[in-house]
């Protein structure tokens, strides 16, 4: 008789979720595994390759110097992913947070979003790619795809999409550096350096088409 109200209080601990310490431990988790996500599931790796790309292009290698790569990276990751966020906390968090939902069911909520949002940036062959590799059947809805094929299919193809870009981002200022190396041959003139010449005409020409709004307008659209 004296065990039945532990029983039951037991029970309904167990129904509310994780306890106290638990609870503590799977917070702890998520941040320390925080920077992965952001750099996995997220819009942040393209912006970061494509800007580090811009800089290398126009070849200077401090400027702008990284940290501000990363924050402007960082920016435009919070304002690419803000639906995916809105959405994360509508169906997931504010239900959790009222009592309607336990931990794995905000999760299994708090995914489908994630999910829905790498699926649209993953090409199929990449996906495909991992499929085979794990000998499973092509899934027909993005419901039956796992998160452990979906991540690292997201992974190759924000890094092939991003170097495509890249190169399409380079290609005028090499054309720039051929320019001033040929002129500067015919001139006669190869002791001076090529890029003490092609750095200025470079930044100039970024600044006249007005790089940075039309970057940031490429990477924004290619995440439409």
């Amino acid at each position: 008789m004296n065990g039945t109200p532990a029983t039951a209080d037991i029970v309904e601990l167990a129904n509310k979720g994780l306890t106290g310490p638990l609870k503590i431990l799977a917070l702890l988790t998520v941040l320390s595994l925080l920077p992965a996500i952001v750099l996995s599931m997220t819009s942040f790796t393209r912006a970061a390759v494509v800007l580090s790309f811009v800089r290398t292009g126009i070849g200077s290698m401090q400027t702008p110097p990284t940290q501000v790569i990363v924050g402007i990276a960082l920016f435009l990751t919070m304002f690419t992913m803000a639906p995916v966020t809105d959405r994360i906390v509508e169906d997931a968090y504010k239900p959790y947070a009222a009592g309607q939902l336990t931990e794995s069911e905000a999760i299994d909520r708090a995914v489908v979003p994630i999910r829905s949002f790498m699926l649209r940036q993953t090409r199929e062959a990449d996906l495909a790619l991992f499929y085979t590799a794990a000998r499973l059947e092509f899934p027909k809805t993005e419901s039956q795809v796992p998160m452990h094929v979906a991540i690292p299919a997201f992974i190759v193809s924000e890094l092939t999409t991003s170097f495509q870009m890249g190169v399409l981002v380079l290609l005028p200022f090499l054309l720039v550096d051929i320019a001033v190396a040929s002129t500067l041959m015919s001139m006669g003139m190869m002791m001076v350096p090529p890029t003490s010449i092609s750095l200025p005409l470079k930044l100039l020409l970024f600044v006249v088409v007005d790089g940075w709004h039309l970057l940031t307008e490429s990477l924004l659209r290619s995440f439409v």
